[in-house]
Order: structure tokens, then C-alpha cells, then sequence
């Protein structure tokens, strides 16, 4: 059965790092309805079983096809690293996910074919970057780098912090030995530092903001399945979280750039 073109698009992350990924649809996709699933009760998952972290996946996927949502978005690396291909498996509506977007932009930008990629270690560690890219492009050299600390100072607010610059410079420092040309933000989380690894990294380094990646993926293929929302109305925006934590609003505010509204709380 075709989706209805005037459904929401459904985006779903761990926590509330996604919100870079819905922030990014709504200035590139300004008419689509938005339903966004952010699993705040159980997070983190990367300290979890690659099991536990399927079953999460799979559970919230289906929460939202029975939103009757067009496109499914997996907007968490760990959850894509480890579930996308059961997602694609059981879902009746097309798939996209932050890994396979940020792989394709990455390759399409590199001149050199040297690459860097930073993300959180559960990410880095699954090797699910280098894979993606590797099945684009063998040839490409890639230096993978973790950077625990991104995550806690991006949501202490702390984006162009003395400590945050330190960490920056420390962590990109052996990537940057290896001459890449374009550096992957392999974390939802990232596209919030994206001034602050800029200047670190230097002009001449081509960031790769998997948020922004994502939306030119999703406007592609709404756009080629005849899946754009024909309406010109002002779109519905609905958050659904297992969780209020007391930061959640101020946090997700930051990384929406807009008020947070409608949050509804999923008990399971």
C-alpha cells in the first residue's frame, strides 16, 4: 500500500540527540508533519546488548507505523549501527538512517578520498561508519576517532566552552596528522559543536553534519516517490519521550532552536 504524501515522517533516537536530525527537516522540509520518538527512560543504549538495543529499535519503530507515518528515520547511530537492517525488514514504509547518510555526503565530498570520522565509542567501536563508506568506496582512507566528553558538554550547554575547545583539539588532533579533507560528525549530538569543530579543524576540512545529510536524503527520496506533502499549511509537530528528565525542555530547546511543544510521555 502507497503512503499517504500528507503522513508525518517519523524520526526516532535514543534520547534527544535526534532533535539535530528534526531541526534539520524542519528548515529543509517546511510543510511535513513531524512525529519524533525520543527514548529518554532507557537511555543511553550504548552501554547495552546489541539484543536489548534491537528490541528497543524495533519496539519504537513500530510505535510509530502505527502513527501512520510515510518515512521512518533512524536518527540514533547506536540504533542504526545496530538495527537498521531489522527496521528495513519489518517496516512497510521506506527507511532511511543517520550512517548511510553521513557515509554517502562523506564520499561525495572527499577529493582526496581520506576521511575522518568522530562519534561516541559505541559507534566508533561498531565500525558501522567505515562499512558504510567502504561499500561506496573501497579506496577511501579512513581515521576513526571517539570522543566520549562531546556528548555531557553539548548538553551541559557548553558549546564553545575553554573545555569543550580543549577536548576538541586533543581529540581531532590524531585525526587531523592523517591529512583528511572531510571530517564525519558521527553523533547526533555534533552538529551543535559545528562552529567550534570548524575552527579547530580548520577552512579547509569539509564537515559532515549527518542531521543536514539526512534531510537532503529524506527531501530525495519524498521527491522521487511522490511522497512530498502536497499542503502549504502550517505542519503538525507531536514528540513522544518514556521520559520527562527535568533538563529535557531546556535541552531540546537548544537543540531545536524553537520552543518544545507537544511532548506526550509513552509508559511501557
Amino acid at each position: 500500500m502507497q503512503p499517504d504524501s500528507r503522513s508525518p515522517i517519523g524520526v526516532f533516537d535514543s534520547g534527544i540527540g535526534g532533535l539535530t536530525v528534526v531541526r534539520a527537516l524542519m528548515e529543509r522540509l517546511p510543510f511535513e508533519h513531524i512525529v519524533y520518538f525520543g527514548d529518554t527512560a532507557r537511555v543511553p543504549y550504548g552501554v547495552k546488548s546489541v539484543e536489548t538495543i534491537a528490541h528497543y529499535t524495533t519496539q519504537i519503530a513500530e510505535f510509530l507505523l502505527e502513527k501512520q507515518v510515510k518515512l521512518l528515520i533512524i536518527a540514533c547511530n547506536t540504533m542504526a549501527a545496530v538495527a537498521a537492517g531489522m527496521v528495513r525488514d519489518l517496516s512497510p514504509v521506506p527507511v532511511l538512517d543517520v550512517i548511510d547518510a553521513g557515509a554517502l555526503a562523506a564520499v561525495q565530498a572527499s577529493g582526496t578520498r581520506r576521511i575522518g570520522i568522530i562519534g561516541t565509542p559505541t559507534t566508533i567501536n561498531s565500525n558501522a561508519y567505515a562499512l558504510a563508506i567502504h561499500r561506496l568506496d573501497p579506496e577511501v582512507r579512513l581515521v576513526s576517532q571517539a570522543c566520549a566528553l562531546f556528548v555531557p558538554l553539548v548538553e551541559e550547554g557548553w558549546l564553545d566552552h575553554p573545555v569543550t575547545r580543549l577536548a576538541a583539539q586533543e581529540y581531532l588532533r590524531p585525526v587531523l596528522s592523517e591529512n583528511i579533507d572531510t571530517l564525519v560528525l558521527g553523533c547526533t549530538h555534533y552538529p551543535l559543536l559545528k562552529p567550534l569543530l570548524q575552527e579547530v579543524a580548520g577552512a579547509e576540512i569539509r564537515l559532515i553534519d549527518s542531521a543536514q545529510a539526512m534531510a537532503e536524503r529524506a527531501a530525495r527520496l519524498l521527491r522521487e516517490q511522490g511522497l512530498a506533502n502536497p499542503d502549504t499549511r502550517p505542519p503538525r509537530y507531536e514528540f513522544f519521550v518514556t521520559d520527562v528528565p527535568l533538563r529535557f525542555q531546556t535541552i531540546g530547546e537548544r537543540f531545536l532552536g524553537r520552543s518544545l511543544t507537544h511532548v506526550h510521555v509513552v509508559k511501557w
